[in-house]
């Protein structure tokens, strides 16, 4: 094989590795931005946060005060509630969740919400943040997830 011949076969190899190596270099750094939802823990966990946090809204008096908010209690099974807002969460945070329920606005605009029940309701969220030591970070993204729907629910002044 000619001097030329080599030369020339190893610069293509070393052209391929070069791609090779750009190449397997891609995903890894695709795969350090981590969904929300992963670094809550996925499905289970954030059932359990949603669970939690339908039950302290269950008993909070500022939202029982709310004559219509009141009336959805007793017609609304807590089960199918979380169901709803567990799938709503998973799919909001990057999980693999479908939510199939209405829209935030649909759901919402017969319940005459104004800024105190959502103070009382964020309130109450921010407790079983905390009570499961979620971080900083994702706290902040779960609040403006969060801030991201409130105009479709608060609608009394």
């Amino acid at each position: 094989m000619s001097l030329a011949r080599n030369l020339a076969r190893s610069a293509v190899i070393n052209a391929l590795a070069i791609v090779l190596l750009n190449a397997a270099a891609a995903p890894a750094t695709a795969q350090t931005t981590i969904s929300l939802y992963d670094r809550l823990g996925g499905t289970y966990p954030l059932a359990v946060v949603v669970d939690n946090f339908i039950e302290l809204l269950l008993v909070n008096n500022v939202l029982n005060a709310n004559p219509a908010i009141k009336a959805a209690r007793d017609t609304v099974p807590a089960p199918g509630l979380k169901f709803h807002v567990t799938a709503l969460m998973c799919q909001a945070t990057g999980g693999p969740c479908k939510y199939t329920g209405r829209g935030m606005k649909e759901a919402h605009a017969h319940l005459n919400i104004g800024e105190k029940e959502w103070q009382a309701m964020i309130a109450d969220f921010v407790t079983v943040l905390n009570k499961y030591k979620v971080p900083a970070k994702e706290k902040e993204e779960l609040a403006a997830i969060a801030d991201s729907v409130k105009k479709d629910i608060v609608i009394a002044k």
